[in-house]
């Protein structure tokens, strides 16, 4: 069976996205090259999602979080700004990143990134 990104299957319980990370659909951001993608939202009923999100060098993506959501840094780098604080936080490859609801965050990157994220949400992007 065909999903938002890849193909899914199942073994029992067990749900598969296979190369869920390949052609992340675009953002569509004046400016940005961002990509998001959910490669399971809500299984069964389920609150959370997960996918993708890929940015290239380009015009920063400013996005507020309506859900809680993690984030893991698989490729690259991304420089991140709290809307509010103005803190920086730089986010590198194997770092884990948590933004609670509400967070206004500016992404960027000095050249490339790449992020798996599960979030708590029960509806799709």
């Amino acid at each position: 069976m065909e999903t938002l990104l890849g193909t899914l299957s199942k073994a029992g319980a067990i749900h598969k996205v296979e190369k869920a990370y390949l052609e992340i659909p675009s953002m569509d951001l004046p400016g940005s090259e961002a990509f998001i993608g959910d490669a399971l939202h809500n299984p069964e009923g389920t609150v959370m999602s997960a996918g993708f999100f890929e940015l290239k060098k380009s015009e920063p993506v400013v996005y507020t979080y309506t859900y809680d959501e993690m984030k893991v840094v698989i490729k690259g780098e991304f420089i991140l700004t709290d809307e509010s604080t103005g803190d920086v936080t730089h986010a590198k490859e194997r770092d884990v990143l948590f933004f609670p609801k509400g967070t206004t965050v500016k992404f960027e990157t000095p050249e490339y990134g790449l992020g798996f994220f599960a979030g708590d949400r029960s509806f799709a992007p």
